[in-house]
């Protein structure tokens, strides 16, 4: 399995270009726009006070000049006018700006069938992910979500950051991109492979999840940082010991960014890559696009998570589907 099978095609390349010249002619004419309303708008406000102290000037006393309690009325007002109209001159590209995403992503996922992108919503999957494999939060906030299907291979991608506490006491249990895909065969309970823990919250988990058990791999580097969880040790331990530990071996060769996480539950699977970076990070609305600079490594990292996420898929599978 290379990330290779998992890239647009050099037609789906073309496509993308050609979409991304159309956004710039977009982008280009809002900037244009921005140029001149920018210092119209804000400039006919300072004209427009500077006029209206100029009458308060000329009927009150010299001594109250500039500093009347008129006058600081007029200054506080037209700063916040002016604000307001800062922001109304700056639509054309705040609107361009908001649809930035929306418009933008499917385009460069175009290659991935039934697109749809989602921003800031929970994802439908999320609920279904077994906790043990990122340990205690009561927060989470979603960014960006993409799902479709790349030929046989339906998923949902999506940026998380899961904590708990708040301020100064905030606990970050997983920040990155989690992948959710339908297993080629259903795991008969939950298996989940996560970062091993300190022992005090290795405590604590086992308080609360006290029917899964721990397995080892049997792979010194595997079992000096993954914690091996299930609740059906007997179905668990040829994956855990096999093709497991086969694909996080490959996992930790070809994700650079921290250590990933696999969680099987039913039908279920989750692939949790953890990632400090906004993923979907696109450049602001001010700088071109451009696709070797802005769109490639994306393509390419998502092309690196729908492969690892097809080979994890197979982990439960019987060797005929599985090859």
């Amino acid at each position: 399995m290379e990330a290779a099978d998992f890239m647009p095609s050099e037609a789906d390349i073309a496509g993308i270009r050609h979409n991304i010249e159309a956004y710039e002619a977009r982008r280009a004419s809002a900037q244009k726009q921005v140029r001149w309303r920018v210092p119209l708008f804000v400039g006919l406000v300072i004209v427009f006070v500077g006029l209206i102290a100029w009458l308060f000037n000329s009927a009150a006393d010299p001594n109250e000049q500039w500093l009347s309690t008129p006058h600081v009325f007029l200054y506080l007002g037209g700063f916040i006018v002016a604000v307001l109209l800062y922001f109304q001159a700056l639509r054309p590209a705040t609107r361009l700006q908001q649809s930035f995403r929306d418009t933008l992503l499917p385009i460069i996922f175009g290659f991935v069938r039934d697109v749809r992108y989602q921003h800031g919503v929970r994802p439908n999957s999320f609920d279904r992910m077994p906790r043990e494999t990122v340990g205690a939060f009561n927060r989470q906030s979603f960014d960006d979500i993409i799902s479709g299907r790349y030929e046989d291979f339906p998923f949902e991608l999506y940026e998380a950051k899961l904590w708990e506490g708040s301020g100064k006491t905030e606990t970050t249990a997983f920040k990155g991109v989690i992948v959710a895909f339908e297993t080629i065969e259903p795991f008969p309970g939950t298996l989940v492979a996560a970062r091993k823990a300190g022992k005090v919250v290795h405590f604590f988990r086992g308080m609360f999840a006290n029917t899964m058990q721990e397995l080892s791999s049997g792979v010194a580097e595997l079992d000096a940082t993954y914690e091996f969880r299930t609740d059906n040790v007997d179905a668990a331990r040829p994956l855990v010991t096999g093709r497991l530990a086969r694909a996080l071996t490959w996992l930790g060769e070809t994700w650079p960014y921290d250590q990933a996480r696999v969680a099987l539950s039913g039908s279920d699977g989750f692939l949790l890559m953890p990632r400090s970076k906004n993923f979907f990070e696109l450049p602001d609305i001010s700088v071109p696009v451009d696709y070797n600079t802005h769109v490639a490594p994306m393509i390419a990292d998502l092309g690196a998570m729908l492969a690892t996420a097809a080979l994890v898929r197979k982990i439960g599978a019987r060797d005929e589907a599985a090859e």
